[in-house]
């Protein structure tokens, strides 16, 4: 399928730092979970980034923008 209605699905899921199943502020979990792929894999790349000092910065300042599920 093609066209703008393939996407609908993935558009309608929200960022939001989920409340449990989270390791420490829940933001890989939310980018995970948002964009539909492995929790492990986003923190792998976090940690990668984090060795070049781009995943510290970063982190944090997705864990003040990103609210909390409710």
């Amino acid at each position: 399928m093609t066209g703008p209605h393939c996407y609908v699905g993935w558009m309608e899921r929200s960022l939001v730092r989920p409340r449990n199943r989270k390791i420490i502020a829940g933001v890989c979990a939310a980018l995970a979970d948002r964009f539909g792929i492995s929790r492990t894999l986003v923190r792998i790349g976090f940690v990668f980034f984090g060795l070049f000092g781009v995943g510290e910065i970063v982190y944090i300042v997705l864990w003040i923008i990103i609210p909390k599920s409710r």
